[in-house]
């Protein structure tokens, strides 16, 4: 596969559900690689900050839209319900649904990192299995906030360099109420000069996030690369008090087993050949 149709299927297949990253906060780089479930993009995933004494719940919606250079249109969005209760336990639920045609079944796919238990959970309700990995706490200093706190709910502007690269320019916009809660916002503009990748014309990628001063999390991003289309995520549905603690555990019934898994997994030993996950595409 060529580089570019890697890019490509990364920037259109961001899915959030299991992989709830925390690692990118508004100054992150964009959208990052999450380490929920293992499969792709996501929200939460890596132990780089969490956020405690604010809970809260919403329906984060991810949408991408891709132009063709026959003029089509393909136009994608996911959908993942999301908790955190006042502890900075963390829950995603999101439906995958089989593509037309296959043989799979529409199922759910939890996923639940308890920074208290210092375990990741991800609950197949397909096999009623639960895999549980080590989940590492983020160290003190990242916590207090030396680095930008908060769950980077974002996709990936492909091509994106380093915050200080002399091609991107970095602009804080005032603080402005963004689906119902007040956010302070950043503008990301990076400028890809003539010829530097074979283009004939210079390419300008654009990023806008909102990030919720009470929340601490992105409630809005949007980001535009005419390389790849458009991508945006809204935090939608929020409602600031503490979720049902049952939640945040491992319901009755299921089998608890150790190591990463859910759909596309075989737990420990890595993917399943073969294995189909959202939308039927083969786990990376």
């Amino acid at each position: 596969m060529s580089k570019a149709r890697m890019i490509k299927r990364v920037v259109a297949g961001v899915v959030i559900g299991s992989a709830f990253l925390l690692a990118q906060g508004p100054g992150g780089p964009g959208f990052g690689r999450g380490a929920g479930g293992g499969r792709g993009m996501g929200m939460m995933g890596g132990a780089s900050a969490y956020v405690t004494g604010v809970p809260f719940s919403a329906v984060q919606v991810v949408q991408t839209q891709e132009s063709l250079m026959d003029g089509n249109t393909i136009t994608k969005k996911y959908q993942t319900n999301i908790a955190r209760d006042g502890q900075g336990r963390v829950r995603t639920e999101e439906t995958i649904t089989p593509r037309s045609g296959s043989t799979g079944q529409t199922q759910s796919i939890v996923t639940i990192l308890d920074y208290v238990a210092q375990t990741r959970s991800v609950l197949d309700s397909s096999t009623m299995t639960a895999w549980q990995s080590p989940l590492r706490v983020p160290s003190a200093n990242r916590v207090a906030g030396q680095r930008p706190a908060g769950t980077g709910f974002a996709p990936r502007v492909a091509g994106a360099g380093p915050e200080n690269a002399p091609n991107i320019t970095r602009t804080t916009m005032a603080p402005q109420v963004v689906n119902g809660v007040l956010a302070s916002g950043t503008q990301h503009l990076e400028v890809i000069p003539a010829g530097q990748i074979g283009n004939e014309r210079a390419i300008q990628i654009t990023r806008q996030t909102w990030v919720s001063n009470e929340l601490k999390v992105p409630v809005q991003i949007r980001s535009s690369d005419p390389r790849f289309g458009v991508t945006s995520m809204e935090l939608t549905n929020i409602v600031q008090s503490e979720p049902n603690g049952s939640l945040f555990i491992v319901p009755a019934g299921y089998t608890v087993k150790q190591g990463r898994g859910g759909p596309g997994f075989a737990g420990p030993g890595g993917p399943r050949p073969g294995s189909q996950n959202r939308g039927g595409r083969p786990s990376r």
